[in-house]
């Protein structure tokens, strides 16, 4: 019987990091800061954009931001390999472990964030809440592959986390909310609180892009094949997910942009739970993977779904529950700007951690 361990590193560590990404992904947090600024200076100089934004619309959001939304998920859902699920859902230690720390310890974690660091800001500390529940589906892709994870276990516990997100995002924002808020004691949403609208948000904006990755995928494999499929198609598609992120932070800066900058300690206080969610979220991840002996690989890829967040999702369901210029939809927004230079340092932690603790064995039989 064959037993899976690491492969020997095919990259020298820190040295790969930067020289593996194309020029669109290495200033990726210049990419965003850029978008953010532009969109600050658009919503000073172009009276009634907000009107203009919020003319047509795709249930509550408008519909630029709701193309936005769906241009950056589309792309990340087509690249994940459907086909692969067995191999992953085999591995009961990585699958039990990665839906416990997912879908059991980050939301509850974010919870008590949330609660600890604004308590006395009500809307920001749902948008929190909300981010907490929206498990990573996107830019942890490219944070798993940069630090020698294991590339199929990613794509299929995106994929899980994909599915379980569109049938169970709303029974755990109703939970989260609602419910376990008046067990403690504390104030719940308000009242126009919607568990059909969360539900709802989540099925446009994960279930359509994650049916049409799947067609995508299974059509072009079998029209074209898996080599061209991934080394000609995939390559061409994959910047969309990034012009549709920058586009949508642009809309969603533009609208925000007066309570950013009069409200800049509200944004610091949105950004410090967000950091030690990430930080904590993904050290528990690797000591966890490391103390089950997961192997490096798998470690890592633990690691990383678990710390990523879908902000995609986050911001699409608070603009839809919420509105687009709330403080739910702010939260959101503030996410991809702490998110990334993070989550870019901790693929040099993993890289470190696994010169320091994990060792390359050879295959087994």
């Amino acid at each position: 019987m064959s037993t899976q361990t690491d492969p020997p590193p095919t990259r020298d560590g820190e040295a790969a990091v930067v020289g593996k990404l194309s020029t669109l992904d290495r200033f990726l947090p210049v990419w965003i800061i850029a978008a953010m600024a532009l969109g600050l200076l658009l919503g000073s100089v172009i009276p009634g954009l907000n009107t203009a934004l919020e003319a047509v619309k795709i249930g509550e959001v408008s519909l630029p931001i709701a193309v936005g939304l769906l241009v950056m998920m589309y792309p990340v859902l087509a690249k994940v390999r459907y086909d692969q699920a067995h191999r992953v859902i085999g591995d009961r230690k990585l699958m039990i472990t990665s839906l416990v720390l997912n879908w059991v310890l980050a939301p509850a974690f974010m919870f008590a964030l949330a609660w600890i660091f604004i308590p006395d800001l009500p809307e920001y500390r749902t948008g929190l809440i909300i981010v907490g529940l929206a498990r990573c589906i996107a830019m942890v892709m490219i944070w798993n592959d940069l630090a020698c994870g294991d590339r199929e276990a990613a794509a299929v516990l995106v994929a899980i986390n994909s599915v379980f997100q569109v049938i169970a995002f709303g029974a755990l924002g109703w939970f989260y909310l609602q419910l376990l808020p008046s067990w403690l004691g504390l104030p719940t949403t308000s009242a126009d609180f919607s568990f059909w609208a969360i539900t709802g948000s989540v099925l446009v904006f994960l279930g359509i892009p994650l049916l049409a990755g799947f067609l995508t995928r299974t059509l072009g494999e079998k029209a074209k094949g898996r080599d061209w499929y991934e080394g000609t198609f995939l390559p061409r598609l994959g910047p969309w997910a990034l012009y549709g992120l920058l586009f949508t932070i642009t809309l969603l800066f533009a609208l925000q942009g007066s309570t950013i900058t009069s409200r800049p300690l509200d944004v610091v206080r949105i950004a410090l739970p967000l950091l030690a969610y990430f930080l904590v979220v993904f050290g528990a991840g690797m000591a966890i993977g490391k103390g089950l002996g997961l192997g490096y690989a798998k470690t890592t890829t633990l690691a990383f779904t678990a710390a990523g967040n879908n902000f995609e999702l986050a911001i699409a369901v608070a603009i839809g529950t919420f509105g687009v210029t709330s403080g739910q939809a702010l939260a959101g927004v503030v996410g991809p700007l702490i998110e990334v230079p993070v989550l870019v340092a901790l693929v040099y932690a993993a890289l470190w951690a696994r010169k320091r603790y994990f060792t390359p064995s050879p295959l087994s039989v």
